[in-house]
C-alpha cells in the first residue's frame, strides 16, 4: 500500500481527494500547509506528496527540496504554461490542474508510483499514529500534543496511564503506542477489567494450576503470559480488586507472575499500558486502589481530551465516520445537512467520539436519501447549554432577541458579548442550582466555571 501525503489548504478539495486516494487502496495523511506538514510528518516517509503551488505561507514547491527524494505532485488552479514550467523547473515530478479529473489524478498517481520505488523502510517510532494500523483522527492543538507525547513514549518501555472518559479512544492510543515501539511484531492483548467477574479476575490475568479451585480441571496461562514479549492493555484498571491489584504490583517490580495454585514463579517480558476513566489518585486515598500500585502505573501519563473539547474535530470525525459507514452499507454518497452540521456543533457529546460513530452508524441505518438530517442523529441538546448561548449571541449580533430565560420586562439588547449572556445566566440561576448543576447545564466542567468567573468576576452565592 503507498502512502501518499496531500498538503492544500481548501479542506473541501482535501477531503475529496483524500476519499478518493483512499478508495483507491492508498494509505493518505493530509496537511494544511508547509509549516503543518513539517511538523508533523517526517516526509521521507511516504512514496508521494500531492502539494497545491499556493498555500498559506510557503509555497507547495518549497516541499520539493524539504521532501528530498520523495516525488511531489504540483497542483494547481493556474493551469498556465509558465506556472507548470516553474515548478517542474524546482523538481516537481508533474503537475495537475484544478479542478481536475478523478481519473485524470488516479492515472497521474499510478503513473509515478510505477516509476519510483517504495522509500526505504523507517522506524515506525518516529511515525504519528495512525502512520500504522491504528488511525487516530484529530487536528486541535490537544491532539497534536497528544500525538507527540505517544511517539516520545513509544520509544520507550516505560508503563503508560491512559486518563480520559468513556468513549475518548483510550484503546486506540494503546494500539498506537504498541504499533510504534519494538515490541509491534509481538501481540497486544486487550483487557476490559470491568468486565471480568471479580471472582475470575486473577486466573484469567496470571494463569492457574490444575486443581488450584473446583472447575481447574487442567493448567491454563494467564492473559499476562499471552502477552509475553509484546504489550498487556488493562481497561479500566480502577474496577481491578485489590488481590488482584497486589498481584499486579508484583509483576509491575519483579517481571515475574505466580499462576493460582502455582509454587514457583515465572518471569514475563511484557509492557503494561494501563487506562481508566476514574480518579486514581482519590480512589487511592480512600482505599480503594492500592497507592503503591498507583505511583508504579503514574511514570507516564497521557490525558485523552473529551470530544467536547475538541470543537474543530467534530466535523472532521463526522465525515469520516460517515464515509465509512457509507462505504461499509454500500450506500450513495451521503451528506449532512446544515441543520446536521449545526447540531454536530452544538451537541455537549457526554460519550464522546464513541456516541458520535454511533449516531452516524445509525443515521446512515434509517437515511433514506442521501442527506443525513438532525432527525436521523437522534441528539437531543440541553436548553442552555453554553454552545447554544454562543449560538444565540451569534444571532443577536444581526437580529436583536432578548437574553434566554430573562424576565420579561428586561429590554431586548443587542450589544451583548458571549461573556455578558454567561455573566447574565450564571447570576440568574446560581441562587436555585448547585456549582456542579450551573456546570452542567452550561456543558462546561467546575473547572471551566471557577476560571470564567474568575475572568470575569462573578461572585459566588454567600453560603447561607
Amino acid at each position: 500500500m503507498s502512502r501518499i501525503l496531500i498538503v492544500e489548504d481548501e479542506s473541501i478539495i482535501r477531503s475529496a481527494l483524500k476519499r478518493l486516494l483512499e478508495k483507491n487502496g492508498h494509505d493518505v495523511s493530509d496537511a494544511e500547509s508547509v509549516s503543518d506538514a513539517t511538523s508533523r510528518y517526517p516526509l521521507d516517509s511516504f512514496n508521494l506528496i500531492i502539494s497545491d503551488l499556493r498555500l498559506p505561507g510557503a509555497p507547495g514547491t518549497d516541499l520539493i527540496e524539504l521532501a528530498g527524494q520523495v516525488p511531489v505532485l504540483i497542483m494547481t488552479s493556474y493551469a498556465s504554461l509558465r506556472s507548470a514550467v516553474d515548478a517542474m523547473k524546482l523538481g516537481a515530478i508533474d503537475y495537475i490542474a484544478k479542478p481536475f479529473d478523478h481519473d485524470e489524478m488516479l492515472k497521474t498517481v499510478a503513473g509515478i508510483l510505477e516509476q519510483r520505488p517504495a522509500p526505504a523502510a523507517t522506524d515506525t517510532t518516529a511515525t504519528e499514529p495512525g502512520d500504522g494500523q491504528t488511525h487516530i483522527l484529530g487536528s486541535c492543538n490537544a491532539m497534536q500534543e497528544l500525538y507527540r507525547r505517544i511517539a516520545k513514549v513509544a520509544r520507550t518501555d516505560a508503563t503508560v496511564l491512559i486518563l480520559g472518559e468513556s468513549g475518548t479512544g483510550k484503546e486506540l492510543a494503546a494500539r498506537a503506542i504498541h504499533e510504534q515501539s519494538d515490541r509491534s511484531g509481538k501481540p497486544m492483548v486487550c483487557v476490559n477489567c470491568a468486565a471480568i467477574p471479580e471472582t475470575l479476575i486473577e486466573s484469567e490475568l496470571f494463569g492457574h494450576e490444575k486443581g488450584a479451585f473446583t472447575g481447574a480441571t487442567s493448567s491454563r496461562s494467564g492473559l499476562i503470559e499471552a502477552a509475553d514479549g509484546g504489550t498487556l492493555f488493562l481497561d479500566e484498571i480502577g474496577e481491578l480488586p485489590l488481590e488482584a491489584q497486589a498481584r499486579l504490583l508484583r509483576f509491575l517490580q519483579e517481571g515475574e507472575i505466580r499462576r493460582v495454585g502455582a509454587v514457583q514463579p515465572l518471569k514475563v517480558n511484557v509492557r503494561l499500558i494501563a487506562a481508566t476513566h476514574r480518579d486514581l489518585k482519590s480512589r487511592a486515598r480512600s482505599g480503594q486502589f492500592r497507592e503503591d500500585l498507583y505511583y508504579r502505573l503514574y511514570v507516564m501519563e497521557l490525558r485523552m481530551p473529551p470530544l467536547r473539547e475538541r470543537e474543530n474535530d467534530i466535523l472532521e470525525l463526522a465525515e469520516a465516520f460517515l464515509d465509512k459507514q457509507g462505504r461499509k452499507m454500500g450506500c450513495e454518497p451521503l451528506r449532512f445537512s446544515p441543520d446536521a452540521l449545526d447540531l454536530l456543533r452544538r451537541y455537549h457529546w457526554p460519550g464522546n467520539v464513541r456516541e458520535l460513530e454511533n449516531a452516524i452508524e445509525r443515521a446512515v441505518i434509517l437515511a433514506d436519501g442521501q442527506q443525513i438530517t438532525p432527525e436521523l442523529l437522534g441528539l437531543d441538546v440541553e436548553p442552555h447549554s453554553l454552545s447554544e448561548l454562543e449560538s444565540q449571541y451569534q444571532q443577536t449580533r444581526s437580529t436583536p432577541s432578548p437574553v434566554p430565560d430573562a424576565a420579561p420586562a428586561a429590554p431586548a439588547r443587542t450589544d451583548l458579548s458571549l461573556d455578558d449572556y454567561f455573566q447574565r445566566f450564571v447570576l440568574e440561576n446560581q441562587d436555585q442550582m448547585s456549582e456542579t448543576e450551573l456546570a452542567k447545564t452550561l456543558g462546561i466542567s467546575r473547572k471551566s466555571l471557577w476560571e470564567r468567573r474568575q475572568k470575569l468576576g462573578i461572585p459566588r452565592k454567600p453560603k447561607g
